[in-house]
């Protein structure tokens, strides 16, 4: 029984930019066949065990020729799998889509295609040049800038007479010819040219100019692919409509050091703040199973009068158990909610537990200040934590009552990739790097090696409180700053700020 292929459009380069039946087909795949203008964080989504096979082409230069890749999607499909074969923008868009559903159909495999945002508009979009507007352009031609047989020409007459916006897709190889070719037939060298390089994407380069001097400035500018053409007088609305680059990060590329599972909200706020997340999940959460202790002290919380939630990751193992032994919120009944800072507090209140405290500053100290003029000889308090915590909250508090603390999960060393790290650090290709607890600082020294300790000296360290800070300089390194509010928010208005200049 064959499988079924998804030719997918992956959209312009913005991660968000895919569909969501894009992304439903991502999700359930068994092999992504993925090429270079898609973005590989849409292979995040990807469920455990799907293969990666990575077809991506570059200017006269091919992981795989197209009738390698038909063969590879139509085999994988043949064996039975779901493959989704992940395009950049549309596939139907000079994207090869239809061939590929040919060769296909041919061989009795089945195929959906679904369509993505071509960059022809996309990537316009994000440089701030609508492709089309009442004042300057009534239509669009999308035309391929590298057509499959070199020795013909396009009807570059007819181009020339057409008054809506031109698109060249592929074309920044053959500008010069496009250029001439459209002022010998009859188009104003005034016409305004746009080329749009990695359009949608946190390094996208944009040059503007005329058809008589776009490619002097493309060759002084390092132009490369993948690049857009678009000529017509919408360019002449960038400096008005350039909403992207305008964003806080744009052009920044952060490491996320935080778990794999933790990491979704920064990553995300990256992205949408312009800016380039590069996930590097230096440590793992790994819950403690089986844990008779922590099911005992859940089963007896009548006993205690306070609990102290010092993580999300205590919220959602403590609650996750408690369920699982057949309680609800009810259990913690007339106990004292404690939370270390508003994100545990935001977690808390998602399981209809609105805490108690939040001391102002979120670390063990402060959460040590607020209780000890509220707590008496007769309080009990439970202390669900992580193996690895800091013992300074245990042993404060436990002066004044009685204290149980119960290690409910461990952090173990995450699968960042070593070597991309590594590449990226020597090429100075990372801005900051974001430290968010001293196992992020202490991890990721262990992935990369002590030995290259020194190459983190080449980026701004930015520490999400004093903790960190001190395990940051613990390895003589520098904290570049430190987040004034010790969250995920605070890091990164430390690093809007620096940018800035403030």
């Amino acid at each position: 029984m064959y499988g079924i292929v998804y030719l997918v459009g992956a959209g312009p380069g913005d991660y968000k930019l895919i569909t969501l039946k894009g992304l439903e087909c991502i999700k359930k795949a068994d092999v992504i066949v993925y090429d270079r203008l898609a973005n590989e964080n849409l292979l995040n989504e990807s469920k455990e065990g799907c293969e990666f096979i990575y077809v991506g082409k570059a200017s006269s230069n091919h992981t795989l020729t197209q009738d390698e890749i038909n063969e590879v999607i139509c085999q994988r499909a043949k064996e039975g799998k779901i493959v989704t074969r992940l395009k950049g923008g549309d596939p139907y868009v000079f994207g090869r889509g239809g061939e590929e559903g040919e060769y296909l159909l041919e061989r009795g495999v089945k195929f959906e295609v679904v369509p993505g945002i071509t960059s022809a508009i996309g990537g316009l979009c994000y440089a701030g040049i609508p492709i089309t507007h009442r004042d300057y352009a009534s239509s669009f031609h999308v035309i391929t800038g590298h057509l499959k047989d070199e020795e013909k020409e396009l009807d570059w007459k007819s181009l020339s007479n057409l008054n809506g916006t031109l698109v060249f897709l592929m074309g920044v190889k053959n500008l010069n010819n496009i250029c001439t070719n459209l002022i010998n037939e009859g188009k104003s060298k005034d016409t305004p040219v746009a080329l749009i390089n990695w359009g949608t994407r946190y390094n996208q380069r944009v040059v503007t100019g005329n058809l008589e001097n776009i490619y002097d400035i493309a060759i002084k500018e390092n132009i490369k692919p993948p690049s857009l053409i678009v000529v017509g007088d919408v360019v002449n609305l960038r400096d008005k409509l350039n909403f992207f680059e305008q964003k806080s990060l744009f052009g920044k590329s952060i490491l996320v050091t935080r778990a794999r599972a933790q990491n979704s909200k920064l990553l995300e706020k990256v992205m949408d703040l312009g800016g380039n997340p590069i996930q590097f999940p230096t440590i793992k959460i790994e819950e403690i199973i089986p844990n008779e202790e922590l099911d005992e002290q859940i089963k007896n919380l009548e006993e205690y009068s306070y609990i102290i939630f010092r993580s999300q990751n205590t919220v959602k193992i403590f609650f996750n158990r408690l369920n699982e032994l057949d309680f609800d919120v009810r259990k913690l009944a007339n106990k004292k909610i404690v939370a270390i800072g508003p994100a545990t507090a935001k977690d808390l209140k998602a399981k209809g537990i609105i805490a108690d405290i939040v001391p102002p500053k979120f670390v063990a100290e402060a959460i040590y200040d607020e209780l000890k003029d509220l707590l008496v000889k007769d309080d009990k308090i439970l202390i669900p934590r992580a193996s690895e915590a800091r013992d300074y909250l245990v042993d404060k508090l436990d002066k004044i009552c009685y204290v149980k603390e119960v290690k409910i999960y461990n952090t173990v060393l995450g699968d960042g990739n070593k070597d991309k790290i590594l590449e990226m650090l020597d090429s100075n290709k990372l801005d900051y790097i974001t430290f968010t607890s001293s196992s992020t600082v202490k991890n990721l020294i262990n992935i990369v090696g002590k030995e290259n300790i020194d190459k983190l000296k080449n980026s701004k360290l930015i520490s999400i409180g004093p903790i960190t800070s001190n395990t940051v300089r613990d390895f003589n390194l520098e904290v570049y700053k430190e987040a004034k509010d010790y969250t995920i928010d605070g890091i990164l208005n430390t690093i809007i700020e620096d940018i800035k200049g403030e």
